[in-house]
């Protein structure tokens, strides 16, 4: 029963473009959404080598026994802080998998919000919570606005966003405010890629990404995925939720570089022959810092849930050594520990603020 949920979560898109004339946005075709530049081309039979290792095999990028003992590493979450921000600095706080606290401006936003013990439809197809949340739910601030990437089940959470209710303003792609709707949740901004809507002073802006969607094995890209940007007087803050690699992103680098700080996935990237349309690996994610032009990343999509066959220890071990290798300074693309809070001055200064 894992192994169907791990279909419908990972799972596997076969969404070709259509020949027809399409005088909509190239995402748009007449059976929903598709990326822009590559398609998600995996079925069920992929699946199937996947969870069966019919597949081809892959070397580990990291000696196993560097990453065979994971530990989650996990910090006193600094609530006074987070209960009252210097409004001066862009302040972020992980709290698990892709869901980040970021309070810009006397702004609290939530991105992906997943506090359940597990992701997925039921009791029976889940994925459980290796780790809890950083920070506990009922020690979050009053949240006023929650991004949504896309709809898989460990990014869009019911009983988390029940939880959250009517308060905050979600801004969600295009498709999903019919599942907020469904929960009597109204304060629903709806956007396509491109597409910029003001908020308290901020501006947030929705851009593509490499990716797709499902909540069933029925309803394949009916929605659509996105990434954001929120722009303030203190810079811009790039959430890229999940998401394979393509040229898209040197296009989000030319329209809104240079960004002050990103936070790119770095998890769920094996086996490559069927991740590598959806998710990125560390190596790719930092094609995303270079193509954006960000000063700073953060590491997200990781350490969190079990979702693939690379040690849950393993990505920020392969960022360290893709770093490396790349050259670049392990400071300018950081792994968090849970509940650890960031502040990053205008300036571009990052402070760890537990530390």
């Amino acid at each position: 029963m894992v192994s169907l949920f791990l279909f419908i979560l990972l799972g596997c898109v076969s969404l070709e473009q259509s020949k027809e004339a399409n005088p909509l946005p190239p995402h748009y075709t007449p059976k929903g959404f598709q990326n822009l530049y590559r398609p998600s081309e995996r079925g069920f039979g992929d699946f199937l080598r996947w969870r069966f290792g019919l597949g081809p095999k892959e070397t580990s990028p990291i000696p196993p026994e560097e990453v065979s003992n994971y530990k989650p590493e996990s910090v006193q979450p600094a609530i006074s802080l987070i209960k009252h921000p210097d409004s001066a600095q862009v302040q972020i706080t992980w709290i698990g998998h892709s869901t980040f606290l970021i309070q810009i401006e006397g702004i609290h936003i939530l991105t992906d919000p997943v506090f359940s013990d597990y992701c997925g439809p039921n009791s029976l197809l889940r994925v459980e919570r290796v780790v809890p949340p950083g920070v506990p739910f009922e020690q979050l601030p009053s949240i006023h606005a929650v991004l949504i990437s896309h709809n898989h089940y460990d990014h869009l959470d019911a009983p988390t966003v029940e939880h959250l209710g009517n308060g905050p303003t979600y801004f969600v792609p295009l498709g999903i405010a019919k599942w907020f709707e469904k929960r009597k949740i109204k304060n629903v901004v709806e956007m396509d890629w491109w597409q910029t809507s003001p908020f308290h002073g901020l501006k947030v802006h929705s851009v593509p990404i490499q990716h797709f969607s499902n909540r069933t094995l029925f309803d394949r890209n009916e929605t659509l995925w996105s990434g954001w940007v929120i722009e303030s007087k203190l810079g811009k803050t790039f959430f890229a939720g999940d998401t394979g690699y393509s040229p898209v992103f040197k296009e989000i680098g030319d329209r809104f570089g240079p960004v002050q700080i990103s936070i790119i996935p770095i998890g769920a990237y094996r086996p490559r022959w069927f991740m590598s349309p959806v998710h990125v690996d560390p190596p790719e994610a930092i094609k995303i810092l270079k193509d954006t032009h960000s000063q700073k990343a953060i590491a997200g999509h990781w350490g969190t849930f079990k979702l693939s066959d690379e040690p849950l220890g393993e990505p920020p071990a392969y960022l360290r050594k893709a770093l490396r290798e790349d050259g670049i300074d392990e400071g300018q693309f950081i792994t968090m520990k849970l509940g650890e809070t960031l502040s990053l001055s205008k300036e571009g200064v990052l402070n760890r603020v537990n530390d």
